[in-house]
């Protein structure tokens, strides 16, 4: 019989597995621990490594320093974030023990944006149009120099630790849903690494992955044959009596339970997905404000109009990744400046239009955008045009959901190599968007799970109204 059943649910569409379904199995009013500030997150996490130089902490005296090996100035030092410490030399040597870790100039201009004057790359002029709605922290640090940091940036975790649940699932697995027709995780853009969330928490707590097609969003969603949504129904109600009958044998069973739930809302969802990612009643003022009208934009526009809608209709956590490939489409190891300038072109207008269209709905303040990546670049050249990662210091945003804008939080040195002020582990930022809505990421604790201290983070309280 349980064969039958899934055979006939992936006739059906029915068959989605290990959704994130936690929603339905958590019930429908949450469990923040105190009075939250915002009701959802949208994450905004650029693959490959962002330049924090040539984005959101300029850093004139690179042009100063240019040609000079970093091992011959006073910046040759790496620090100890955690303790602002000066730990070890840093030696940069070629195959013939040559030096060749020369400072490289700014490849970009940058300008003063806003009441608060804070600095911005030339790059993304629309992102700093926004500033004064941003908290920008120019002082993270992680220890994966590769790009297994992507890992780490979600769940705390180096890639060669044991896997460990991630920031959208905890979300997920620690609030409960604004609306029973949804998911309450949702994923676009290209994922590698490691594609789970939930890890002992569950496949439950798992991203949901949806597409920007209003005809097939979402994978196994559709009927394989030709079946009317009669029929379909009919299909279902049968499944779920058989389901309900055998539930009468194993009245204790929460597999069969959450299996029982997560088809009911498969079957729901059907509906729901594909009109939040159909545009046809969006009017052509908002389609423009995200980049409609410029292929270049128009990708990364679609997916933000998409996290918006889904926002409004009450969606927790949705992730979105920009860059393709293994690494990522950041990864500049060379032609840094014709790279990086392509590929903010397409994220600067779209986000800034996500963002003042969630202002101006009213929707800013109780939805926290974030604005990652996993670390930043060199202040040294790589090759003869790029820059390599860099784990020491690097720069990510935030905004809305009580977030205090036009805030510049922590700083890395002259030429952006090392932590200064204010360092700031990766899960501080997670620890910051719990507490904002109304979390504490200590009293999520899992039986028989133990979590390091680091796992936890710290609030940036500076950054918080």
């Amino acid at each position: 019989m349980d064969m039958n059943r899934r055979l006939f649910l992936g006739s059906t569409g029915l068959g989605f597995g290990s959704l994130a379904l936690s929603s339905m199995l958590r019930g429908a009013e949450g469990v923040s621990q105190f009075a939250p500030k915002a009701k959802s997150v949208i994450w905004l996490f650029m693959r490959g490594g962002v330049s924090h130089m040539e984005s959101f902490d300029p850093k004139p005296m690179l042009n100063k320093f240019a040609g000079q090996s970093i091992n011959n100035t006073r910046f040759k030092y790496v620090q100890d974030p955690a303790r602002l410490k000066k730990v070890r030399v840093v030696v940069v040597n070629d195959a013939n023990g040559q030096q060749r870790n020369k400072i490289y100039p700014l490849q970009i201009g940058y300008k003063k944006y806003g009441q608060s004057g804070i600095e911005v790359s030339d790059w993304f002029p629309h992102i700093g149009s926004c500033v004064d709605d941003i908290s920008v922290i120019r002082s993270m640090w992680t220890t994966d120099d590769n790009h297994g940091a992507q890992v780490q940036f979600h769940s705390g975790r180096h890639m060669l630790d044991p896997r460990v649940p991630t920031i959208g699932a905890w979300v997920n697995y620690g609030l409960g849903t604004l609306n029973e027709n949804l998911p309450q995780f949702i994923g676009m853009g290209p994922r590698y690494f490691d594609r789970s969330d939930g890890h002992y928490l569950g496949p439950a707590y798992d991203e949901v992955r949806l597409k920007i097609d209003p005809n097939n969003p979402l994978d196994y969603a559709k009927p394989e044959g030709d079946i009317t949504g009669e029929e379909q129904r009919l299909g279902f109600g049968l499944v779920n009596r058989l389901n309900r009958l055998n539930q009468k044998n194993y009245p204790n069973d929460a597999a069969l339970e959450a299996r029982i739930k997560s088809y009911e809302l498969a079957y729901r969802m059907q509906t729901s997905v594909p009109g939040v990612v159909n545009f046809d009643t969006e009017t052509d003022v908002t389609k423009k404000l995200y980049g409609f009208d410029q292929k270049e934009t128009k990708p990364f526009g679609q997916q933000l109009l998409a996290a918006r809608r889904f926002v409004e209709r009450g969606v927790r956590f949705i992730q979105i990744m920009h860059g393709s490939g293994a690494a990522g489409a950041w990864d500049q190891h060379s032609n840094l400046k014709a790279k990086h300038s392509e590929l903010a072109m397409q994220v600067d207008r779209p986000i800034a239009g996500l963002l003042k269209d969630l202002k101006s709905r009213g929707l800013l303040d109780e939805t926290l955008v974030v604005f990652a990546t996993e670390f930043g670049r060199t202040p040294g050249s790589q090759g003869s045009n790029g820059r390599d990662h860099h784990p020491y210091g690097f720069s990510v945003w935030l905004a809305g959901g009580g977030i205090r804008g036009g805030v510049a939080h922590g700083t890395t040195d002259e030429i952006g190599f090392h932590t200064e002020e204010h360092p700031h582990y990766v899960t501080d930022v997670h620890a910051t968007l719990l507490h904002q809505l109304g979390l504490e990421a200590e009293r999520m604790e899992v039986p028989g799970h133990k979590r390091l201290e680091a796992d936890f983070g710290h609030i940036i309280k500076d950054i918080i109204v």
